[in-house]
């Protein structure tokens, strides 16, 4: 017999890094061209981006995430930062 999961893991799944998902509202050139990839990739360049560019950003996503029992499809400005706090476990080999 296994018992239920309950708590932390209930509220916030395992994220689904390869998915894909738009970045945008970000400088590309000379351009402000939204990024199609995968949110793995969307959230390393939202990282990288300054902060005026952070704040502005909005990051959507091709099937939405269960982040503390609320599912979201679309991220904006600082709000990326919870995805950013959980970073994928391959990208993180300190927590095997």
């Amino acid at each position: 017999m296994t018992e239920a999961t309950w708590g932390e893991n209930a509220k916030t799944p395992e994220i689904d890094w390869s998915t894909s998902a738009a970045l945008q509202n970000v400088p590309r050139g000379d351009s402000d061209v939204a990024e199609v990839t995968s949110l793995e990739g969307a959230v390393r360049a939202w990282i990288d981006l300054d902060p005026e560019h952070k704040a502005a950003a909005t990051l959507t996503i091709e099937r939405a995430v269960q982040v503390d029992g609320v599912s979201i499809e679309t991220f904006t400005g600082d709000g990326i930062t919870v995805l950013a706090e959980r970073p994928p476990e391959a990208a993180n080999p300190s927590t095997a």
